[in-house]
């Protein structure tokens, strides 16, 4: 061989074995990187089937109102009572004739009185002035 070819064969070799080291540490690279999108595309189509999943639940029920808390006072029952068995509104002077209390105006006024605290607890409604009704759950 050519003493001048020799050394132009040496460095091709190295160049050679040079250029394969840095493919192999690109095939390398690229693996890793293949196996990480790999990672990356699973956990997106599982958030994706997730998200689909979600959506197709139906929405969660309302939760049960609890009826108002009546006051403690026996009058507000004996008030519903006469209610429950009215045929049709109610004015307060009616409604002490049908708890038989005397037609005094403070009983009167007592009574209105107790008739719009139930309307502000919604458990009565005023459907005109001085005019109530239980209202229907």
């Amino acid at each position: 061989m050519d003493d001048h070819v020799t050394p132009l064969l040496e460095r091709i070799d190295a160049r050679e074995s040079e250029l394969a080291g840095d493919a192999a540490r690109i095939r390398a690279q690229t693996d890793e990187l293949a196996a990480r999108l790999r990672e990356l595309d699973e956990e997106i189509e599982s958030l994706a089937v997730t998200r689909k999943t979600l959506l197709a639940l139906p929405p969660p029920p309302e939760p049960a109102e609890a009826p108002p808390a009546l006051p403690a006072h026996p009058a507000y029952q004996q008030i519903l009572d006469v209610f429950a068995d009215a045929a049709g509104p109610m004015r307060a002077r009616d409604l002490c004739q049908a708890l038989d209390l005397p037609h005094k105006p403070e009983n009167i006024e007592s009574t209105r009185h107790k008739l719009k605290r139930l309307v502000s607890l919604g458990i009565l409604a005023e459907t005109e002035p001085g005019l109530f009704i239980r209202r229907r759950p």
